[in-house]
């Protein structure tokens, strides 16, 4: 699991096989070998020109998904096929959720990225809600958080916020780091843009991850897509230092990318600039973002599923691993 994971290779010129596995495990390696590989195929590749490279991926059932090496070593994975949140600035839930992504389909996001380029962070903010698939997703974190070799706050759990996610989160044997997309102060406007997220007021949400601080001892980052006369005026600014003045959180503000179909657009750069400085200046720490990938289709909010089957079962870690394999590492 740990050669998986890392994209090495199980036998190397110093350590064969025989000296370190079983027999049983050796003569039963290359049909294991085969069935992990298959789990995440490259479909294609598009690299962008700022060094990012969205991955069309073939999991194992033919459905696909997205995913994103970033500049830096950094790389987004998706969680599901599609998305149930539909959230109207993205193009991911469009079609809603075709199905969920198991475990094992995401730790080998994770190994064919590394078969191609370094990777020490990874990210889930592809395609999907984390927390719609909770489970799935804390295995992968706990496997690449020890076996992944991965430093615990370089995993980043991504939430539109879930109390099942808060909860379950600092009970781990891995805490990753927690970015809350929050996108407006005032609820009402944001059950409008997040029509399918928990109904929790933004003041909840905030609290709820500033909890987790306590327990992680990581920043929350708190995404904010910028959509123009939407979300960037002065009263946004107003609830966003509120909310998050004195508190260990990070804004990131996202300029929106254009998607095909969708009414939205951007702020243009020197108001998003002023707000990232107005937060700054009262003491909320503000980065204002610009999406890797965006010339390929590959930043935030521009991931789907390009080609799609019927739904089948998901495949899960201990569904690819032996029994006398542990799936932690």
């Amino acid at each position: 699991m740990r050669s998986w994971a890392q994209a090495l290779p199980v036998e190397r010129p110093r350590r064969r096989m025989e000296t370190f596995l079983p027999k049983a495990l050796q003569e039963a390696w290359p049909e294991m070998a085969k069935g992990l590989a298959d789990l995440a195929r490259l479909k294609s590749r598009h690299p962008a020109a700022d060094g990012s490279e969205r991955l069309l991926v073939a999991l194992h059932d033919g459905q696909t998904v997205e995913t994103v090496l970033l500049p830096r070593g950094g790389l987004c994975v998706s969680t599901q096929v599609g998305c149930a949140v539909g959230c109207r600035f993205c193009m991911t839930g469009t079609e809603g959720l075709l199905r969920q992504v198991g475990s094992a389909e995401i730790v080998a996001q994770v190994a064919l990225a590394r078969s191609l380029r370094t990777v020490n962070k990874v990210v889930f903010m592809g395609m999907g809600e984390p927390s719609h698939n909770l489970e799935a997703v804390l295995q992968a974190i706990e496997l690449l958080g020890t076996a992944g070799g991965i430093g615990h706050k370089n995993l980043v759990f991504s939430t539109v916020g879930d109390e099942r996610a808060f909860a379950a989160l600092p009970q781990g044997r891995v805490k990753p780091a927690l970015a809350l997309s929050l996108h407006s102060t005032k609820a009402e406007l944001r059950e409008h843009l997040l029509p399918r997220a928990p109904r929790i007021a933004p003041a909840a949400l905030v609290q709820a991850a500033d909890d987790y601080v306590q327990a992680s001892g990581y920043p929350v980052q708190v995404q904010w897509t910028l959509l123009a006369g939407v979300n960037d005026g002065d009263d946004e600014v107003a609830g966003i230092l509120a909310l998050l003045k004195g508190r260990k959180m990070m804004m990131n503000l996202i300029l929106y990318n254009a998607v095909d179909g969708l009414p939205y657009q951007r702020p243009a750069i020197e108001r998003a600039a002023e707000m990232a400085r107005a937060l700054n200046r009262e003491g909320v720490l503000t980065r204002l973002r610009h999406s890797a990938g965006q010339d390929v289709e590959g930043g935030c909010g521009q991931l789907r599923a390009r080609e799609s089957v019927r739904p089948v079962r998901v495949v899960r870690l201990e569904r690819a691993a032996r029994p006398d394999m542990n799936p932690s590492g």
